[in-house]
């Protein structure tokens, strides 16, 4: 198989990932509303993220480089899915900007609406809260909004 070929599946798998988010988000807002629905998935993403981030524990509280060179080196197709940039790190924090996302691009070929892409944008990161807060680091992230490039922005600071 070639590596375009692969590389053709693990865009096509993120996408997947973005696609039955959207789709397990529709049928539980059927059920229980639309907040109740994004509550229950990020409890789920959460937790998820909780255990990607037992790889980063060994950085924590404070090694932000450290979890910098990790972070990076883990980002799928050597970093050219997301393009992540580091937009500082330093001894208070560690700020990446994701230049693109394959959920998001999912979203968009979709036809979703903006409002639809930031309700689905916002459910998504919480994977990243659970990842940086289950390290032992604090975390937020500004999740895409229409008219702005790229997709979220990434804050990781010390941890207590």
């Amino acid at each position: 198989m070639s590596e375009e070929t692969l590389r053709s599946q693990l865009y096509g798998a993120y996408k997947n990932r973005a696609m039955m988010y959207y789709h397990i988000f529709q049928e539980l807002k059927r059920e229980v509303g639309d907040e109740r629905a994004a509550e229950i998935m990020k409890r789920g993403i959460y937790n998820r993220g909780l255990e990607i981030g037992e790889k980063y524990k060994k950085f924590s509280p404070a090694d932000l480089e450290g979890l910098r060179d990790a972070f990076l080196a883990g980002s799928a197709d050597q970093g050219n899915m997301f393009r992540p940039e580091v937009v500082r790190c330093d001894g208070e924090g560690l700020d990446i900007q994701m230049r693109s996302c394959p959920l998001k691009e999912a979203y968009e070929e979709a036809g979703l609406s903006d409002e639809e892409i930031v309700k689905m944008c916002d459910i998504a990161a919480v994977v990243d809260y659970g990842t940086f807060e289950g390290a032992g680091f604090r975390f937020f992230a500004d999740t895409w909004k229409p008219g702005e490039e790229g997709c979220c922005r990434l804050h990781i600071r010390p941890g207590k």
